[in-house]
């Protein structure tokens, strides 16, 4: 007769708090700890969903601005770089968080916090409000930016290695469906309310906030052996690894966010001949986003079975021919172009964001193959810090467009320079990861 299944592993409960996690032990997963996973793994995709959709909302709501508010496209993208900034600023200290908090009770903390960007934005965004007072507005939006580095840092405890590409995959994509999600809101809110209703796009999202939070309190755990992680970040930083993959999740990531923010804008100003309305836009901006966010755990199972650094440096070789065709319609001025050669920058970016993080925990499993408790400590600190710096990425392309449009009317020069990254990222998986001996290749 077979075990019976636990809800939760015997004797190593104490509230929310699990003393004992042991994700490799065959028998502990089978009996009670994938459960426990899966559970764990579904509230916290939930919360960082509306994280996302929180933090890139003024993606959408700068279709809302029209002529009234009296800002040019290059305040608008400026507008959208501040939540990315403050986003990837905030990342590190959420994913310290975990550590000192427990990840149950941060994910309650932070899904709470993001009442205030959405009740704000609900209230104060109108005809007359000043440009400052918008870009605190944006800025306390990039409290949403934070949720995504806890909620991985905290999945990646629970799960384990043969896995983890998988489960951080799932997590991630999840939350980066958010990016789509609160565009369609904007659509909706456009097609029946109008331009003139900007906080309604916000005021949709106050009620998910509160089930999210709450959701969390009643069904998510916390892992003692996640507090080993609070020297985490020290010991990180002096981890050259840490610094390569914070460059390759500015690649892959920074693009996917960067243009999540801003594409909405560029096409608006690109083809302003086609456009004539923010609603127009806006039917076709959250194809992209939708698409790179449901590949991403495609891009974490793929490097589970092929391994990390060999999809990430396919992943930066279709990036350069992404951005390629995207310069090549715009200098034709070629609107079905244009759409193919952004849809395949959210797609292949979508597929890099996956196996980017696949690649942490493997090398460092691979580095301490003897000590699993330490390269679980340092996984997470490093991807704690690769989020926050590959975040900043979403900022340097969202300046990159507003200095290309300021500087030459276009954005040609701003795909010239994403292409010169794409070539560097490919050219830095290759020499440091891909060139190793067989059986060391994250």
């Amino acid at each position: 007769m077979s075990a019976p299944t636990l809800e939760r592993p015997a004797l190593t409960v104490r509230g929310h708090w699990i003393d004992d996690w042991r994700p490799e032990d065959p028998e502990f997963w089978a009996n009670g700890g994938a459960a426990i996973a899966r559970r764990n793994l579904a509230y916290s995709i939930f919360a960082e969903h509306i994280g996302f959709s929180v933090w890139t909302m003024w993606s959408v709501l700068v279709l809302f601005l029209g002529p009234e508010y009296g800002i040019d496209p290059a305040g608008k993208f400026l507008l959208t770089a501040v939540p990315a900034l403050v986003g990837s600023v905030l990342r590190i200290p959420y994913t310290f968080a975990v550590a000192r908090f427990g990840g149950r009770n941060w994910t309650i903390i932070s899904a709470a916090l993001l009442l205030v960007p959405a009740v704000l934005a609900a209230f104060l965004i109108e005809p007359g409000v000043s440009y400052g007072t918008l870009l605190a507005l944006a800025a306390v939006a990039g409290v949403g930016g934070g949720n995504f580095a806890s909620s991985m840092a905290n999945i990646n405890y629970f799960y384990p290695d043969r896995l983890k590409g998988w489960a951080l995959g799932i997590n991630a994509g999840g939350g980066n469906l958010g990016v789509a999600a609160v565009q369609l809101v904007g659509l909706v809110v456009l097609f029946v309310f109008g331009a003139g209703h900007p906080g309604i796009v916000a005021g949709v999202y106050i009620p998910l906030i509160v089930v999210a939070a709450v959701g969390a309190a009643l069904s998510m755990d916390n892992l003692t052996q996640a507090r080993a992680a609070r020297r985490g970040m020290r010991d990180a930083a002096r981890e050259p690894h840490t610094w390569i993959m914070s460059l390759l999740y500015i690649g892959t990531f920074g693009s996917f966010i960067g243009f999540g923010f801003a594409f909405g804008q560029v096409l608006q100003v690109q083809f302003r001949d086609v456009f004539s309305t923010p609603a127009e836009a806006a039917y076709l901006t959250f194809l992209g986003p939708l698409l790179g966010s449901l590949v991403r755990p495609v891009g974490g199972a793929l490097a589970d079975r092929l391994g990390g650094a060999r999809v990430t440096a396919w992943t930066f070789a279709a990036l350069a021919a992404g951005a390629g065709i995207v310069l090549l319609a715009s200098r034709q001025h070629s609107l079905s172009l244009y759409l193919a050669g952004f849809v395949t920058l959210f797609v292949v970016s979508g597929i890099g964001n996956g196996s980017t993080y696949k690649m942490i925990p493997r090398i460092f499993a691979l580095k301490h193959p003897e000590h699993e408790q330490e390269a679980r400590r340092l996984s997470g600190a490093v991807i704690g810090i690769a989020g926050a710096i590959g975040a900043f990425g979403g900022v340097l392309v969202n300046l990159a467009f507003r200095q290309s449009f300021l500087e030459y009317g276009s954005a040609d020069a701003a795909y010239l320079a994403f292409i010169a990254f794409y070539a560097v990222g490919l050219l830095v998986t290759w020499a440091v990861y891909l060139r190793r001996p067989a059986g060391t290749v994250p």
